[in-house]
């Protein structure tokens, strides 16, 4: 189980003892209503479905949605957008307050009445959806207003990060991107922009565009099934722009992340789709939380992939909770530890994701045949030196080059399934080399552990493992077990 990632998921992404950290959201606010009901019939009148009303529901929608996110995995979220000065902006601005949402920035628009969305739901299926938005600009007023409230809270609050919201409603012009990008960038604080439309260039100087695959291929001018050229030329749009990195959702594809290493794929976690409305927010909302965390990138990503497998499993928009995040870190932990076993390039990715998360790797290596009482107590303290624990275990081939023709007594798969059972062990690699040393190199282990009957110059990979910063721990030996013993006592020797 990742208990650091855990531990700061249950904390609110703060370190203890610390407020929650701040995130301020600008963006397009969106009252979403909700009309529920069954279909059980089709109307005599029309052929439309009849649905029975049962009830009514409403929710935060845009950036409202993103502030909820946010206050819903512990942070402290400020919101900044227009309202309207009517009965449902009114209704928004109560919800804020209820969710812990601060709406220092809202402005009520004299211009525009707020934007309302409603839904009607039969059973689990989205029947129709009604919208009410004007298109009338904002006055010069309005908008001189909004962009000095949010610079105003960038100087008063303590942020440690700012999302602009984008939904193409208007509230996001070039001028006020540029101001809030520049006002924070100054002060140190990182934005994450989730954009709209094909002109991406307002948001130059951003830390990091989450666009989904349909809206980052009509960016860059390409196919959205071609997903070659879509990455090309998100890496071409990311230095264009001057971003640190560039984070593609591709729905059921899972996120790609890109940036100075190269593009890096997160596989969506498999659930049951009942509706991707409101995915992005929590995705932009999710990586913002992990990224003020002190997360790397990939690791904030593969968090933000867990959340949003969580919430396209629900109805209608609903912002992510602690808790659900929580139980899905442990049920992946959980089917990881039922698949210790892995291939080369499966471990590689595996500890990459741990290398992210702060974990520290430890690589140990053996036969392992007739696995015993000595064995178990050395993986054990083996653990011990770091977070992290992978077994890399000689094939049938290997072990009978290094012993004899009689060894192995048990089949490679057999003591791979028997190490993978073992609770220390977080991993198991097999290898037919006669020493690990390139299974070293590609994992490269924070520390190496051998028995100690070797001397640390015996140990193979020991020089590489030093040359990047690691150790070498020699860990005892417990006397007198052996599977050599243990075999000739067999054999009545």
């Amino acid at each position: 189980m990742s208990q650091p990632l855990i531990d700061l998921v249950r904390h609110g992404f703060a370190v203890p003892g610390e407020a929650a950290p701040c995130v301020l959201v600008v963006g397009d606010l969106m009252l979403d209503r909700y009309l529920w009901g069954d279909v059980e019939r089709i109307s005599p009148e029309a052929p439309v479905p009849v649905v029975r009303l049962s009830r009514e529901t409403e929710r935060l929608g845009g950036a409202g949605n993103v502030a909820a996110n946010l206050a819903g995995l512990g942070l402290r979220a400020v919101l900044a957008g227009y309202v309207g000065a009517d009965a449902d902006g009114e209704r928004l601005a109560r919800m804020f307050a209820e969710a812990g949402i601060a709406g220092d920035g809202l402005v009520a628009s004299q211009v525009r009445s707020t934007i309302a969305k409603t839904r009607v739901i039969g059973g689990h299926q989205q029947m129709l959806r009604l919208d009410r938005e004007e298109v009338t600009p904002y006055r010069d007023e309005d908008r001189r207003q909004l962009s000095d409230k949010v610079l105003a809270i960038l100087d008063a609050a303590r942020l440690r990060a700012v999302i602009l919201s984008d939904y193409a409603k208007g509230v996001l012009d070039a001028d006020l991107c540029r101001r809030v990008i520049e006002a924070a960038r100054a002060r140190g604080i990182p934005v994450l922009v989730d954009p709209k439309g094909r002109d991406y260039a307002k948001y130059r100087g951003a830390t990091t565009l989450t666009p989904n695959k349909k809206e980052a291929a009509e960016a860059c001018g390409v196919a959205p099934h071609d997903i070659d050229g879509l990455l090309a030329g998100a890496a071409r749009l990311a230095a264009d722009l001057q971003l640190d990195f560039m984070t593609v959702t591709r729905g059921e594809e899972g996120i790609s992340l890109i940036g100075g290493q190269g593009v890096e794929h997160l596989p969506a976690t498999a659930r049951q789709v009942f509706d991707v409305s409101g995915a992005g927010d929590t995705v932009i909302a999710t990586l913002a939380a992990g990224l003020v965390a002190g997360l790397p990138p990939a690791a904030a990503c593969g968090l933000a992939n867990l959340a949003a497998g969580i919430v396209v499993g629900k109805v209608g928009t609903v912002p992510i909770a602690r808790e659900e995040l929580l139980h899905a870190i442990e049920v992946e932990d959980a089917v990881e530890q039922a698949d210790k076993i892995c291939q080369p390039d499966v471990l590689l990715r595996r500890v990459r994701a741990w290398r992210g998360r702060g974990e520290r790797v430890v690589f140990t290596n053996g036969c392992f045949d007739l696995l015993h009482a000595g064995h178990v107590t050395y993986l054990e303290q083996a653990r011990k030196q770091g977070d992290r624990l992978v077994v890399g275990l000689n094939t049938d081939r290997s072990v009978s080059a290094l012993k004899g023709p009689t060894r192995p007594v048990i089949h490679e798969s057999d003591r791979a399934r028997v190490l993978a059972a073992l609770e220390s062990v977080d991993a198991v690699v097999l290898f037919d080399e006669d020493t690990p040393i390139e299974l070293i190199r590609a994992l490269r282990p924070e520390v190496l552990v051998k028995g100690s009957d070797y001397t640390e110059d015996q140990v193979v990979g020991g020089g590489d493992v030093k040359s990047w910063g690691g150790r070498v721990a020699l860990i005892p030996i417990l006397p007198g077990r052996s599977s050599t013993r243990i075999l000739n006592r067999i054999a009545g020797e």
